[in-house]
């Protein structure tokens, strides 16, 4: 099966509208995201990544730069009918190496609570309590890259 992965700034880029798409329907679709709170004023200053097979967009997360070469890995998304082949790890391994090779040292992130097993196997480690976000439960997560 061909696998690509993509990524770009640009906001009227089919990638950026791909990624945006995917984030639709999973966060404000399936798990009822308010569309206010999915598409923030954090757009812009994203890289955006997305994991496409045969063509077809299936995952997608955004890269935010933050202060003191941290990044900050925000929606994380894979499609349902593509979910547990491995394409969330494959992304995120993806973000990670062009983090590294822009000179981020390290990436944080606020996992949801199910979430937090597959990013414990990718090497993150949780800190801080729980905390809400668009009423679903988190904890902050970070790797050093």
């Amino acid at each position: 099966m061909k696998k690509e992965i993509f990524h770009t700034r640009d906001l009227a880029s089919p990638i950026y509208r791909d990624a945006l798409q995917l984030r639709k329907t999973i966060f404000v679709g399936e798990q009822g995201v308010p569309l206010a709170e999915e598409v923030d004023q954090n757009e812009a200053a994203c890289e955006h990544f997305v994991l496409y097979t045969e063509n077809k967009p299936v995952a997608t997360c955004r890269l935010l730069p933050m202060p003191e070469s941290v990044g900050k890995l925000q929606r994380m998304a894979v499609a349902k009918e593509a979910r547990k082949h491995g394409y969330g790890r494959e992304l995120i391994k993806a973000c990670e190496s062009w983090a590294a090779a822009n000179r981020f040292q390290m990436i944080r992130l606020g996992a949801q609570l199910s979430a937090l097993p597959f990013y414990v196997r990718l090497g993150y480690r949780a800190y801080g309590p729980e905390f809400l976000d668009a009423g679903i439960r988190h904890r902050m997560m970070e790797k050093r890259l």
